[in-house]
């Protein structure tokens, strides 16, 4: 029968964190995952390049964090992003900061991150079991005791880590096992959803694929409630699909969309095409060009102000000929053009599904976690990290800087926990 100080349950980021830290701690760790190599959301993360983390000051972090990132305040006070950048370097990860403070290796590769901390495990002897489906955490006395593995191998253990993520993602085995685990030991699974997740839409444009692969660049997304007051706006990029809207400003939105369908059944996304000016500023820019060239085509004097195909749609759905000329435009149908290039409102009916999703919304409640030590307030040795705690944010490091920072600290203090009740 074999014996640890701590089981870490999942190889991703934060479980990797967390292995390590136990093992600083001198505690014997079993870091144990059911896929075939550890890593692979890192891996994949950032495009292949790995977004390790973001540089951006606590506040700003906690503020792309939108669900439940104030939980993480105590965290930051033990473990924070300018100590994971420390960490990489002192593991030999040189990293370079790009732009909204994303932090990436020098060498643009994120299996180089990977090996870095797999060569941290071996040094430390922690022991690596992969390909291992566990069937169940097992909890005496009020306390975590170990795990039974798929082939009822019975493994003791003085603390546990659950690390395996949520369900998005699934290919890199984030099948959401760990929640059933969590509520055996008394915590509650808040509801899970899709974040950071492309958006469905039924608009007659969208099914009939008028602007599919069009990308709108540094534009205002806004989702809208019941009263047509924004939810939240998002100035970045986006994009038309075959199935509705994607890129990165709808992505954020994305968690905003789902909480608004549960109060109605479809949702407004208010699209600014020039976020930066006003209507009526626009209006009177437009219309000098027009009026300086009387006789050229509307369409040949509006080309530089976006891409051809917007332009067209927004004029046919204002009912204005491309061809004419300032002349002959009718006011109120410009009007209205000039309305849409600020306001034009898509309705959304849905997201894709939580297993097409970067993020999973929802999860273990954080109320029931210690926040200084990612200690289960329910049961004594056990430790969550990462994405299976009801913690989530936007792309660009700030997830992972979540999964790091809650890794460490579930590591530190599950192998303090391990040698005090040696």
């Amino acid at each position: 029968m074999k014996q640890y100080d701590v089981i870490v349950i999942g190889g991703g980021p934060s479980g990797l964190m967390a292995a390590i830290a136990a093992g600083e701690q001198g505690a014997s760790v079993l870091l144990i995952d059911k896929g075939n190599k550890l890593g692979r959301k890192l891996a994949i993360s950032g495009g292949g390049r790995c977004n390790v983390t973001n540089r951006l000051p606590v506040e700003e972090l906690i503020k792309h964090i939108p669900g439940n990132g104030r939980f993480l305040y105590s965290a930051f006070s033990e473990f924070n992003n300018e100590d994971i950048i420390a960490f990489f370097e002192k593991l030999g990860i040189q990293l370079k900061e790009e732009d909204h403070g994303r932090m990436f290796p020098v060498t643009d590769k994120a299996q180089s991150v990977v090996d870095a901390l797999l060569d941290r495990l071996k040094q430390l002897g922690v022991t690596i079991r992969t390909n291992e489906k566990i069937k169940t955490v097992s909890y005496e006395n009020g306390r975590a005791a170990g795990i039974i593995t798929n082939n009822d191998e019975v493994i003791h253990a003085r603390a546990v880590i659950i690390a395996v993520g949520g369900k998005s993602v699934p290919h890199t085995g984030s099948t959401g096992d760990g929640y059933a685990w969590a509520e055996a030991a008394g915590h509650t699974i808040t509801e899970l959803f899709p974040t950071e997740v492309p958006v469905t839409s039924a608009e007659p444009f969208i099914k009939q694929k008028t602007l599919q692969g069009l990308s709108l660049r540094d534009v205002g997304v806004s989702v809208l409630n019941k009263r047509g007051k924004p939810v939240i706006t998002h100035v970045m990029d986006m994009l038309f699909t075959h199935f509705g809207l994607s890129g990165p400003a709808i992505l954020r939105c994305s968690q905003f969309v789902v909480k608004e369908l549960r109060k109605q059944p479809e949702v407004k996304l208010r699209i600014d095409l020039y976020p930066h000016i006003n209507e009526e500023e626009l209006f009177q820019k437009m219309h000098r060009e027009l009026k300086e060239a009387p006789k050229k085509a509307i369409k040949n004097v509006l080309k530089p102000w976006m891409q051809e195909r917007y332009l067209l749609f927004l004029l046919e759905k204002n009912s204005i000929d491309p061809q004419i000329s300032f002349s002959e435009l009718p006011k109120e149908n410009f009007r209205a053009f000039i309305k849409d290039c600020k306001q034009f409102t898509v309705t959304a009916n849905g997201t894709l599904s939580i297993d097409k999703a970067f993020v999973t919304g929802g999860g273990v409640s954080v109320k029931e976690i210690d926040p200084k030590k990612l200690a289960s307030k329910k049961m004594d040795g056990l430790y969550f990290c990462g994405e299976i705690l009801d913690i989530h944010g936007y792309t660009g490091g700030y997830n992972i800087t979540s999964a790091l920072v809650t890794g460490r600290l579930a590591g530190v203090n599950a192998g303090r926990f391990a040698k005090e009740n040696a």
